[in-house]
């Protein structure tokens, strides 16, 4: 049995390539408790998309000791830049949403993180105050995370919900005893999937199956299929390859029909 008082070392490179992303954040003392919340877990990556106040004295009041963790914070201007490194990125939510979502407990999330094949960073995101991650900003994610709350009061303070998510993750680290393997061929990054995605529009458009200007909920579909856990770097070039090929012969068959309708006049 697990000496409490010993607990066994973390071995695992979990809790340092794990990051905490905080969107959009309202009131800077969250800050300040979700950095709290990390450093008390051994996090220490954290991550601001544009924060309302930052830095802020109150910030460093609420972080009681972790503020250092905001000194090293990095500021960025859009979800999409705070992932573009990661392996592995996994949205919170509270509520329900309109598409279906495949969505884990933070314990559940923490134990299927450790055993994906990526040695890369891991983000958990945290979504605003009040409104918590738009559907757009969920659809970066492979995974999202709800706390299970009792169902008539499901609101969190978000350094609550930090410290639950941290706490898990410690957890799976501290029961981790092998690092996880380097892959030969490892998997796409967030912004090579991001890539796929506006080459996979491009091509839908050019061959008239996708109109941008009406595009409904395909981007969305789109967003959720490329992200699904497990696609290789060289599967993404795969199917970039492909759909050039799709490209150009669209192009070619459009320029075969320009000649001809000029022929016939």
């Amino acid at each position: 049995m697990p000496d409490p008082e010993n607990p066994p070392p973390v071995t695992s490179g979990l809790l340092s390539r794990t990051r905490v992303v905080l969107v959009e954040t309202s009131h800077p003392g969250n800050i300040g408790a979700a950095a709290r919340a990390m450093k008390t877990m051994g996090l220490r990556q954290l991550v601001l998309v544009r924060p309302r106040l930052f830095p802020s004295a109150e910030a460093t009041a609420r972080a009681s000791g972790a503020d250092d963790l905001l000194q090293a914070a990095v500021v960025v201007e859009s979800l999409e830049a705070a992932i573009a490194d990661c392996g592995l990125v996994l949205g919170t939510t509270a509520r329900m949403r309109h598409l279906e979502w495949p969505v884990f407990a933070p314990r559940e999330a923490a134990a299927w993180t450790l055993a994906q094949p990526t040695s890369g960073d891991v983000a958990l995101v945290f979504g605003r105050e009040q409104s918590g991650l738009a559907n757009e900003e969920l659809a970066l994610c492979q995974r999202a995370i709800r706390i299970p709350t009792a169902p008539d009061f499901s609101s969190l303070n978000l350094g609550q919900a930090v410290q639950i998510c941290a706490y898990e993750f410690r957890l799976a680290a501290l029961g981790d005893a092998v690092p996880p393997p380097v892959e030969e061929d490892p998997l796409a990054t967030p912004a090579e999937l991001a890539a796929l995605v506006e080459h996979a529009k491009r091509a839908m458009a050019t061959v008239d199956y996708y109109d941008p200007a009406r595009p409904k909920l395909l981007p969305v579909r789109l967003q959720r299929l490329v992200a699904r856990p497990g696609l290789a770097r060289s599967e993404v070039q795969i199917l970039r390859g492909f759909l050039t090929g799709v490209e150009k012969l669209a192009d070619g068959t459009l320029a075969t029909r320009r000649k001809r309708d000029i022929g016939e006049e």
